[in-house]
C-alpha cells in the first residue's frame, strides 16, 4: 500500500516544476485534486509547494552586508485539525544593542477555496497582522488566514531583510506535515565562504550550482556569486515520538556557517576559529574565565564548608552541597555568568553560569582539580563537532577529577545527587575548558542507570481482598523523578494521598517514605495496601491480573518508520517481585506463560515468571534496557519487544473456589 501511494504521489507533481518560484494565487489542477490519503494516513495538512531564495546586498547607508530572504509557501488543509497550520508565526531577531534588527516587507497572504467549481480568493486583511514581543532579542509577526474551510488552500509570501549573516539563512526541508516540493536558492558572493551542511536522512532531488557574474556590488565593484539550488520532493512529515532529543537534530535541513570573509584589499578575516582561539577567548572572558579565577570569594567560608571532610571526594561533595544550598536557580540558562559568582552568592540567586562556574571555582579553592564543561541541552540540539561554534552551547556544568575518576556536576537542582547530571544535559558531547590546558571533548553520559523495584508480600483474604505490604525503591533518574514529585507537596502525607488517588484499585492504609533527603541513597516508599479483587463474596472464579505494578500498558513506539535514534539518556532496569498467599479453598486454573525475551546485541531483556508452590503464588518480572541509546535499525526490534510485553500483561491468573467435601 505504501508503494502504491508513493507512485501516485510522484505522478501528481512532475520534476519540471522544481526549477523556479511558482505564481502567487494561481492554483494547479494537482493542488485541487490532492487528497489526504495520497500522502499518508495521519497528516491533516500538507505543503503543496515551497520556494525560498536568499541573497546578499550591501547597505551603503549602514556600511554593512545584509541578507534578503524571500519565502513563498502554499499549504492545503485537509480537515479542521489542519487549521493550526493556517496560523503563521514569523520570528524576527535583533542583537543585544538593538542596532541590528530584521525587518519584514511585501507580506501577502490569501485563502483559496473551491466553491461550486470556481476558485474564490479571500486575501488577508493587513490589519490582522500582529507583532508579539517574545524576548528582548525576538519579536514574532503573527497572522491567521481568513475564511478557512476543509480543503482550503492557504498561501503566503514575504521578504525579510537581516543583518545577521553568520548562519546565512537555514532552510527547513522537513516539517511536521509532508511536503510535495521544497526548493531553496542561495546566492552567495565569492568574498564570503560558508560551510554548508545538509542534515537529515533523505536525499536531495535537486542539487546544482552556477556562477552569477557580478551578482553583488560593494564599494562600486561587482563581485561574482555562487548560485546554489537545492530541492527535495515528497518529503515525509517529521513525527516526534518519545525518547528523542531536539527535533532539529534529525529533520532534513540545510545549515550554513560563515567560515571566512575575503576583503577587497586581499586580506582574509577568518570567522570559524580554531579551538585554541576559542580557549583564549573563553579563559580571558570576564564572565567565564574571569569568574573561574575568583577563588578568594570562598576564602572565608571554606573552613566551615570543609570541616569534617576526610578525603578529596568528601571535600568535593561538601562544596557541591554548599553551592546547591546557597544559589537558587533563577530559571535562566547560559554558559556565562550573568551577575558574577560573588553577587550570585550574596543574592543567593543566579543563572546556570553563575551556579556552576561558582561550583568550579569553589572546588578549585578547596584544592581540587576542576574545570568547566560547556554543553548544549537536549532541546537545544547537538553541537558542531567539526568547528567551534560558541553559540551552539547554552549550558555549563562542572567536572572534578579525583584520583583516576571524574564526576560531572550540576548544582542548579537541590535534588540532584552528586555525580548525576540532569537528563536534559545528556546530549552527545561537551567541551571541557581548563584554565591552563587546551580544551577537549568529553562524553555526556548518565553516571548510573535508572532503577525501580517493587516488592509485594500479601495475602488474599477469603472475602476477595488482597492485603499486604508494598515496598517501592528507586535510584538514579527514577529517584530524582520521585523526589521532584515529592517537592510539590507540603508534607509526605499529602504525597501519599496523591499516590492513593493515582492507584484507583488499591487503598493505602498506612505509608512511609525513607531517603527523601539522602540524595545519594535509595528513595524507598513503604505502604500497607488493600486491593479488592472481586466484589461478591463467595464468587467461585476469580480473575486476577498480576501485572498491576509498574505496568507498561502502552507501547511508546508506534511509528511505521523512525529515522532518528531512540535516546533514553540512561539505561533502565525495572523489577517487580510478588509473593501472595492464597486461601486454602482456591486452586489455580491457569496462569500466564513464562516469558524470556532478549534484544539483540545484549540490548535488553524481559523476564516474566509465575509459580505456584502450595498456597504461595510467586511472581517475578524484569524489564532491562541496557543502552541509553538505540539506533533506528533497532527500532522495530524495540517496538516488537514492547508489543510482546503488553500482550503478556493482558493474561490473568484464574483461581477457582474448591467446594469442601
Amino acid at each position: 500500500m505504501k508503494t502504491c501511494l508513493t507512485i501516485a504521489f510522484w505522478a501528481l507533481f512532475p520534476f519540471s516544476l522544481l526549477a523556479q518560484d511558482f505564481k502567487f494565487g494561481s492554483l494547479m489542477p494537482e493542488d485541487i485534486k490532492l487528497a489526504k490519503y495520497d500522502l499518508d494516513s495521519f497528516s491533516n495538512a500538507a505543503v503543496l509547494n515551497e520556494y525560498g531564495r536568499a541573497f546578499m546586498v550591501y547597505n551603503d547607508t549602514k556600511g554593512m552586508t545584509e541578507i534578503m530572504f524571500e519565502h513563498h509557501v502554499r499549504i492545503k488543509l485537509f480537515n479542521r485539525d489542519g487549521y493550526k497550520h493556517a496560523e503563521v508565526v514569523i520570528p524576527i531577531y535583533k542583537n543585544e544593542t538593538g542596532e541590528h534588527v530584521e525587518t519584514i516587507s511585501d507580506l501577502q497572504a490569501v485563502t483559496l477555496n473551491v466553491v461550486d467549481g470556481r476558485i474564490v480568493s479571500v486575501p488577508l486583511d493587513k490589519n490582522q497582522v500582529f507583532k508579539e514581543n517574545v524576548s528582548k532579542y525576538r519579536t514574532d509577526v503573527k497572522f491567521t488566514f481568513p475564511d478557512l474551510q476543509e480543503g482550503s488552500i492557504v498561501e503566503y509570501s514575504y521578504r525579510l531583510l537581516s543583518p545577521h549573516i553568520f548562519n546565512f539563512r537555514t532552510w527547513q526541508l522537513q516539517e511536521d506535515i509532508p511536503k510535495v516540493n521544497s526548493t531553496y536558492v542561495a546566492v552567495i558572493p565569492s568574498m564570503y565562504n560558508y560551510n554548508v551542511i545538509l542534515r537529515g536522512p533523505y536525499p536531495l532531488t535537486t542539487n546544482n550550482a552556477k556562477v552569477n557574474r557580478g551578482g553583488f556590488r560593494i564599494a562600486g565593484k561587482d563581485i561574482d556569486c555562487s548560485q546554489m539550488t537545492w530541492g527535495m520532493q515528497h518529503i515525509p512529515a517529521f513525527v516526534a515520538e518519545d525518547y528523542m532529543t531536539a527535533a532539529s537534530n534529525f529533520k532534513s535541513a540545510i545549515y550554513f556557517e560563515l567560515s571566512d570573509i575575503y576583503r577587497l584589499n586581499g586580506s582574509n578575516i577568518k570567522i570559524t576559529k580554531d579551538w585554541k582561539d576559542v580557549d583564549r577567548e573563553l579563559t580571558t572572558n570576564t564572565d567565564f574565565g574571569g569568574q573561574l579565577k575568583r577563588e578568594q570569594v570562598f576564602k572565608d567560608v571554606l573552613p566551615a564548608v570543609l570541616a569534617g571532610t576526610a578525603n578529596e571526594l568528601d571535600r568535593a561533595k561538601a562544596v557541591y552541597r554548599y553551592i546547591q544550598q546557597h544559589i537558587r536557580w533563577n530559571r535562566y540558562l547560559g554558559k556565562y555568568s550573568e551577575n558574577g559568582i560573588k553577587n550570585a552568592l550574596e543574592r543567593r540567586s543566579g543563572n546556570i553560569g553563575d551556579i556552576n562556574l561558582a561550583l568550579v571555582t569553589g572546588l578549585t579553592a578547596a584544592g581540587l582539580e576542576a574545570e568547566a564543561v560547556m554543553l548544549s541541552t537536549r532541546d537545544n540540539g547537538l553541537v558542531n563537532s567539526l568547528h567551534p561554534v560558541l553559540s551552539d552551547f547554552n549550558y555549563v556544568v562542572a567536572k572534578v577529577n579525583i584520583g583516576n575518576a571524574y564526576y560531572l556536576l550540576d548544582a542548579s537542582d537541590p535534588l540532584l545527587p552528586f555525580g548525576l547530571l540532569p537528563l536534559h544535559c545528556i546530549n552527545g558531547q561537551g567541551r571541557a575548558v581548563p584554565l591552563k590546558r587546551p580544551s577537549y571533548w568529553i562524553d555526556l553520559v548518565a553516571a548510573q542507570p535508572s532503577r525501580t523495584q517493587y516488592t509485594l508480600s500479601a495475602e488474599l483474604q477469603p472475602d476477595g481482598v488482597l492485603k499486604g505490604n508494598l515496598t517501592a525503591s528507586a535510584s538514579g533518574y527514577a529517584a530524582l523523578h520521585k523526589r521532584r514529585e515529592l517537592a510539590h507537596y507540603n508534607t509526605v502525607d499529602e504525597y501519599i494521598e496523591m499516590v492513593d488517588e493515582r492507584w484507583p484499585n488499591i487503598s493505602i492504609t498506612h505509608g512511609d517514605i525513607r531517603g527523601v533527603d539522602s540524595l545519594d541513597q535509595l528513595l524507598t516508599e513503604i505502604y500497607d495496601i488493600e486491593m479488592k479483587l472481586y466484589d461478591e463474596t463467595g464468587q467461585p472464579t476469580l480473575f486476577f491480573n498480576p501485572f498491576f505494578l509498574n505496568r507498561v500498558g502502552k507501547n511508546p513506539f508506534n511509528l511505521d518508520e523512525r529515522t532518528y535514534p531512540v535516546d533514553m539518556g540512561a539505561a533502565r532496569e525495572d523489577r517487580v517481585v510478588m509473593n501472595i498467599r492464597l486461601p486454602d479453598n482456591y486452586e489455580v486454573v491457569s496462569m500466564p506463560d513464562d516469558r524470556n525475551m532478549a534484544l539483540e546485541d545484549n540490548g535488553g531483556r524481559y523476564i516474566g515468571q509465575i509459580r505456584r508452590d502450595g498456597n504461595m503464588l510467586s511472581f517475578q518480572q524484569l524489564l532491562s534496557l541496557n543502552r541509553p541509546m538505540y539506533t533506528p535499525e533497532h527500532y522495530f526490534s524495540l517496538k516488537e519487544f514492547f508489543g510482546r510485553i503488553i500482550q503478556h500483561e493482558k493474561v490473568d491468573v484464574v483461581l477457582r473456589k474448591v467446594e469442601a467435601r
